[in-house]
């Protein structure tokens, strides 16, 4: 197959629109670099069950958009979206939020009731992989300035709904572990759909952890991250011969779905729903590989549909 062996020739056109982060890019940007790469993640392993635990949750958390609520939750925007991999975001250009590309006006009402102050000031998007002593918020556990720095960008800069106290305490776990020596050698790495399939493998072994320890609002807050990763990856299989990676996909969200009614009402069976999306997602992570090459993760495939407009 010519696209699977990298022919531009042969690459499809493909509609940008449909990916969402191809709508805060910066009209001319590089989309082979900014939506076929991502910036690196700088996080260490962690020895600590409990600890690993809290990060885990944190580490979902980070990337759902349903965390931060409105209109960001609308606009697919999460906290992944401008610190990519914890990291910054050197091609976000959202309109009416940035300035020049990987800033962003966090004082505004394009997001938030509570903290426009009626002045565009967008500022660059601080690098939260980077040294400790550059950052503005304190991340000594001891103060919980980070927890509440946190629980404020949730619920007034992006009005977002009180979220669970372990999900709070995940993400300051999260960012505070997130450091420079764990860097990978690459600033950017290649966008494959494997690594955001896993990342839901992750967001929903962690519910399935919290659902034991009888955490039903953590629970429901995974499996919703889980779900908002299958839809990134969906929505990068546009093409007609991909339709056997989005009915897999759309199954795999209904499963979800079916065991996120399960926790809400209480059902005591409802780990058996995710232990079975466990067990049965390497077949949906193969089917969606092998159709890798035809999708809108292929960087000829963006090429092709040239610059951002």
């Amino acid at each position: 197959m010519a696209l699977a062996a990298g022919s531009l020739a042969a690459a499809k056109v493909g509609d940008l629109a449909v990916i969402h982060a191809a709508r805060w890019l910066a009209p001319g940007a590089d989309t082979a670099q900014a939506l076929a790469t991502r910036m690196s993640e700088c996080l260490p392993p962690i020895a600590d069950p409990e600890q690993r635990y809290s990060v885990e949750i944190g580490r979902a958390a980070f990337r759902s958009p349903l965390l931060l609520g409105g209109q960001a939750s609308r606009a697919g925007v999460s906290c992944e979206t401008c610190h990519q991999g914890g990291r910054n975001n050197p091609d976000f250009d959202f309109p009416g939020l940035s300035g020049s590309p990987g800033t962003a006006d966090v004082t505004t009402a394009l997001f938030s009731s509570h903290r426009d102050d009626g002045i565009d000031n967008p500022k660059p998007i601080p690098d939260l992989s980077g040294p400790k002593t550059a950052l503005k918020i304190s991340q000594e556990p001891t103060g919980q300035a980070l927890e509440a720095f946190l629980h404020g960008t949730i619920t007034e800069e992006f009005d977002g709904a009180e979220p669970p106290a372990a999900v709070l305490h995940g993400l300051a776990d999260y960012v505070r572990a997130l450091r420079p020596t764990a860097c990978p050698a690459g600033q950017r790495v290649p966008l494959r759909a494997e690594d955001d399939l896993a990342n839901a493998v992750r967001a929903v072994r962690v519910a399935a952890e919290a659902l034991d320890r009888g955490d039903r609002p953590t629970a429901v807050a995974m499996l919703a991250a889980a779900r908002s990763q299958l839809g990134l990856v969906n929505e990068r299989y546009d093409a007609p011969e991909a339709a056997p990676s989005r009915t897999a996909l759309a199954t795999a969200s209904a499963g979800l779905a079916d065991s996120l009614s399960a926790i809400r009402s209480g059902d005591a069976n409802a780990s058996i729903g995710l232990i079975t999306w466990l067990a049965q997602e390497p077949a949906l992570t193969r089917v969606v590989i092998a159709q890798e090459p035809g999708s809108l993760l292929n960087p000829h495939r963006l090429a092709a549909a040239g610059p951002v407009r």
